[in-house]
């Protein structure tokens, strides 16, 4: 019931032309059943009496009729799925700003297909529901009602006996919906992962054809669309069990009004006419149980895939609970005592933690660099400062606040990132370096641009800085999409820089370019920089050795050196040749 409401709010917005859509459903509805007691009274009296003007009359009448309905059928179904098409875009509206506000570990659990599964094609069908749905329900209660009471002045009993089947159908229908919806959720499931092995395929399609693993691959999808067959299989099984169930209880309805109208009509009880109408209304009769036929599918689709939605909807938004509105951070960050587990781990144990009772402190306008083995923590402790992770012990601050206590939104726009793994908006260069301040002007993009040395290189495109990235930037070259996303930290200015691989994909002299814009740019700011080219931070203030032990180092470079630990054993094992 919750979920019916939660389904009928969205109507809201669009009330008038919903009530349009079922004014003209309603005023067919009344039409359809004046065309029996029409032509009973053509059977029964104006061709009997050979009255040929009131046959001509109530002729033009019906033409008159059909031709309001076919207007009436035009508005039902443009403006009805009109109206199924806006709710659907409000819904898809609703998911999309939703999952913006999802924490980071809701998407480390669900993949991309699966999620565009359900904002594509469930929502598709919940369209498709919200059009017809109440439309097909309202015109078939009309239909009903209005043949109950039209036949009942004819002859109450005989309209008893029909309508005395009704119940039987609907228990039927009922007991078969169980199946129907079992199998339809399993039908979604099974397209949402038909789609992100499909969406994951495509992405890596490089990948792929390098390692000549295409038929891993096809092997792969064929796995999945098995299950998805197999799953329609079973759904279209439920569904030809309840369309064979629903057919032939019409066609008994059908066969008990021909019979118990013919004794009627034998035993004196009803005229030719009346049975006439019988008849008639009994083919309208059937519609609006083919209707609520129909209907039971639409539900299905429909309403499993709101269910999906919903699911979607109810998961909780990255909780704020920061009040302080920080302006320009000086940038002095503190760890004290902090531990950290993934979502995903299955240990509970210490081992389990990638980081565990870590403290340290980085002084405000410091480069300082954390390097170490993989497992270490380094990334997860730049993934930790800008909270896309919260700590699961311990308190991270930043000039003696704790970030707990900074709204999401202000601490982000004092740290600028610039990851090993760049994703770059299928758009112009432009807007994506504009990423960096939506605000700014040309003249500061091109002047971002130059400060990462790739102004130049965009001036030799056709069209320049209105140039297409393509999907993922899949139109320029690593180097070239790292220096894009280094224009953006420029852009932004932010008083805090997370550098992590930041120039792991440039060649030896971009990354010299490179290494002097950000160690200008990193000047009177804090820097934290992750790095295995330990040529890169060499003239850090401070490096820092992370292990899964923790901190086993920290000092200069010259200091590490001299110390001879493990910072000195990974340098010269770099540099032996």
């Amino acid at each position: 019931m919750q979920l019916l409401k939660r389904f009928v709010s969205y109507y809201k917005h669009h009330r008038k032309l919903f009530a349009i859509d079922m004014a003209c459903a309603f005023i067919v509805a009344v039409c359809d059943l004046f065309y029996p007691t029409i032509a009973k009274n053509i059977i029964n009296d104006y061709v009997p009496n050979q009255n040929l003007r009131l046959l001509i009359i109530w002729g033009a009448v019906l033409l008159g009729i059909y031709l309001l309905k076919a207007i009436l059928n035009f508005i039902i179904q443009y403006w009805g799925h009109i109206v199924g098409v806006r709710i659907q875009a409000d819904m898809r509206r609703d998911m999309f700003r939703h999952m913006q506000k999802l924490p980071f570990s809701f998407f480390d659990a669900n993949k991309t297909g699966t999620l565009l599964s359900r904002m594509v094609n469930d929502l598709q069908d919940v369209s498709e529901l919200a059009h017809h749905g109440p439309e097909d329900l309202f015109l078939s209660m009309i239909m009903l009602i209005g043949s109950f009471i039209i036949l009942s002045r004819y002859n109450l009993l005989l309209t008893v006996i029909v309508f005395l089947f009704l119940p039987i159908m609907v228990l039927c229908a009922v007991k078969l919906r169980g199946g129907l919806t079992a199998a339809f959720r399993a039908t979604r499931v099974e397209v949402g992962e038909v789609n992100a092995n499909v969406e994951t395929a495509i992405a890596g399609m490089r990948v792929s054809r390098s390692y000549t693993a295409a038929g891993h691959e096809n092997k792969k999808f064929d796995a999945a669309n098995e299950r998805y067959k197999q799953a329609r299989g079973r759904a279209y099984k439920e569904m030809g069990k309840f369309h064979s169930s629903m057919t032939l209880f019409n066609d008994i309805l059908y066969l008990i009004v021909l019979v118990a109208g013919g004794l009627f009509f034998f035993y004196g009880k009803i005229d030719i006419g009346e049975y006439t109408a019988f008849v008639l209304y009994i083919t309208n009769f059937l519609k609006p149980i083919n209707r609520l036929v129909s209907i039971f599918e639409q539900l299905q689709n429909g309403m499993t895939g709101f269910q999906r939605f919903a699911e979607i909807m109810d998961q909780k938004d990255e909780t704020d609970t920061g009040t302080v509105e920080a302006k320009a951070l000086r940038g002095d960050i503190t760890f004290d005592h902090v531990s950290f587990r993934y979502e995903n781990s299955d240990a509970a144990d210490e081992e389990s933690k990638v980081i565990a009772d870590l403290s340290m402190r980085i002084a405000p306008g410091r480069t300082v660099a954390l390097v170490g083995p993989s497992g270490g923590g380094k990334t997860t402790i730049c993934n930790l400062i800008p909270r896309f992770y919260e700590a699961d012990a311990g308190r991270i601050s930043i000039d003696g606040i704790d970030i707990r206590d900074l709204t999401r939104e202000s601490l982000r726009r004092n740290i600028g990132i610039v990851a090993q793994d760049v994703f770059l908006f299928n758009g112009t260069i432009r807007e994506n370096i504009a990423y960096g301040d939506l605000d700014a002007s040309d003249e500061a993009i091109i002047e971002a641009a130059k400060k990462a040395h790739i102004h130049d290189y965009i001036m030799t495109l056709e069209h320049g800085y209105d140039t297409g990235v393509g999907e993922r930037g899949i139109k320029l070259s690593g180097g070239q999409k790292q220096r894009i996303s280094i224009a953006r930290v420029f852009l932004k200015n932010p008083s805090i820089l997370i550098l992590d691989e930041a120039t792991s994909a440039l060649d030896n002299a971009t990354e010299m370019l490179i290494q002097q814009a950000l160690t200008e740019l990193s000047r009177g700011r804090t820097c934290i920089v992750v790095a295995h080219r330990l040529s890169t931070i060499k003239n850090a203030d401070e490096i820092i050795v992370l292990t899964k032990d923790g901190i086993t180092e920290r000092g200069t470079h010259e200091a590490l050196i001299a110390a001879e630990g493990m910072y000195a054993a990974l340098y010269q094992y770099q540099f032996r040749e």
